[in-house]
């Protein structure tokens, strides 16, 4: 093992360490690039170590390399779907929607459920933001399903899987993000958000059709209210009107970019501004309300930026030690070909996800191995999408899935953590079925982004 491979692997122990000892991830990542950006400085200056690593250009070049990133016209997207997304939330749309639905699906064998999970997907395509969906979901849910005597696991299980989906529907601020980090015109945002429908649309479809299957199969799972009330033009009426707000919302931001209308961060401020013509509209927009969607936005957008910069200087100072051709050594070594390397690529991901956000995960592990997987003829849209379908699983996966965390601060007393586990394993089982099949059949994640953008 060279010196570079012993460098590269002290880096990242270095940081899972102090990540597992609750130190802040973008001050871990800063601070041990510096670090050893020092002790690299110091192995050729001092040491005559055989490194080809040069002070000037690794910490010398951040400077630009960091104002780069704020300079990016792509990144102002993130605050502006942040902020569209957390207005959403305090303007009641969620609700209206749940109570219309509710009103002609309740009636049904897990109508309730399925529901949420329409819901849900409306949610994800309006906000995607995992963590703000997950919590309203269940705060908006739970409650009634456990009046109409719905299984416990299936409610909760239910609530924050669909929550998850808020992560790969687009306009999700992950795939701007991994568009971002991908570099590549082949693997842009609006080709990426066009890969991510046909997947996002089936993994909800599969929600739907377990949900229907398990409560006919096992009649206590989710039962039918015993005195269903007759549904009228009234009730058609309610649904239409709960649903034509975030449908055009969705339609100006999506269509917009898919149509070449407008770039992503141009139909990102769309979207902004639509959320908050819908909260005036439904009079929930007063100082308050916008001060603090405001501030959530600040505080979050901080955080993602914070990181950014952290992996900013830890990838310089890791390509400078060598890492690139340490990793790309290691993942072209693997004796299993293309497919197999993809395979061990996304399991790893997959296992990263129980301990790291999906920030740091599209920030520091995708540019290493994306630009591998590329050279050995790997398609980028359909990388990306299954990159993307396993960090949502790993969301849910137990011990440490962060939606199991989200949705138990909201379960109502008589749901125990016992309850949320036995309750995302079918789901998650769906998640893995549905990677499964994009995996097998790439047109699932290419044939919309090539018919729109043209290509292969």
């Amino acid at each position: 093992m060279g010196v570079e491979a012993i460098l590269v692997i002290a880096m990242f122990a270095s940081f899972m360490v102090l990540l597992l000892s609750g130190f802040p991830v973008a001050w871990s990542l800063a601070g041990i690039g510096l670090v050893f950006g020092i002790v690299g400085h110091v192995m050729v200056e001092y040491l005559d170590s055989p490194l080809w690593f040069t002070w000037q250009g690794t910490i010398g070049v951040l400077d630009a390399r960091i104002y780069g990133i704020v300079a990016n016209e792509l990144m102002v997207a993130l605050p502006m779907f942040i902020f569209m997304g957390i207005m959403l939330d305090r303007s009641g749309i969620a609700e209206k929607l749940m109570h219309s639905l509710v009103r002609v699906l309740g009636g049904l064998r897990g109508g309730y459920a399925i529901t949420v999970v329409l819901v849900g997907v409306l949610l994800a395509a309006s906000t995607g933001i995992v963590g703000a969906s997950v919590v309203l979901l269940g705060m908006l849910s739970l409650g009634p399903m456990m009046q109409a005597n719905y299984n416990k696991s299936l409610a909760v299980g239910t609530a924050c899987s669909v929550g998850t989906l808020g992560i790969l529907v687009p306009p999700s601020i992950m795939l701007v993000l991994m568009a971002d980090r991908l570099g590549t015109s082949e693997a842009s945002v609006g080709k990426l958000f066009m890969g991510a429908l046909i997947p996002g649309v089936m993994l909800a479809m599969l929600y739907i059709l377990y949900i229907i299957i398990a409560s006919y199969i096992k009649k206590d799972l989710a039962p039918a209210p015993p005195n269903r009330q007759r549904l009228d033009i009234r009730a058609w009426i309610g649904v239409l009107w709960a649903i034509l707000p975030p449908m055009a919302l969705i339609i100006s931001v999506l269509g917009s970019i898919f149509f070449g209308i407008a770039t992503t961060t141009e139909a990102s401020a769309v979207g902004a501004g639509g959320a908050l013509l819908m909260a005036f509209v439904s009079k929930r927009l007063d100082m308050e309300t916008l001060k603090e969607s405001l501030y959530q936005t600040s505080r979050t957008s901080a955080f993602i930026f914070g990181i950014f910069i952290g992996a900013t200087v830890f990838a310089s100072v890791l390509r400078g030690l060598g890492g690139d051709e340490v990793i790309e050594g290691a993942i072209t070594g693997l004796p299993y070909g293309t497919t197999g390397v993809l395979l061990t690529v996304l399991l790893i991901t997959f296992l990263l996800g129980f301990f790291l956000d999906w920030v740091e995960i599209t920030l520091i592990v995708l540019p290493l191995v994306a630009p591998v997987l590329f050279k050995m003829g790997v398609e980028p849209v359909w990388f990306a999408i299954m990159f993307a379908m396993c960090l949502q699983t790993s969301f849910l996966t137990p011990p440490v899935g962060f939606s199991l965390f989200y949705i138990k601060g909201v379960c109502p007393p008589g749901i125990t953590t016992r309850d949320i586990y036995l309750g995302v394993l079918p789901f998650i089982m769906l998640q893995l079925l549905a990677l499964a099949l994009v995996f097998w059949f790439q047109p699932l994640a290419t044939w919309l982004p090539n018919e729109v953008y043209g290509g292969s």
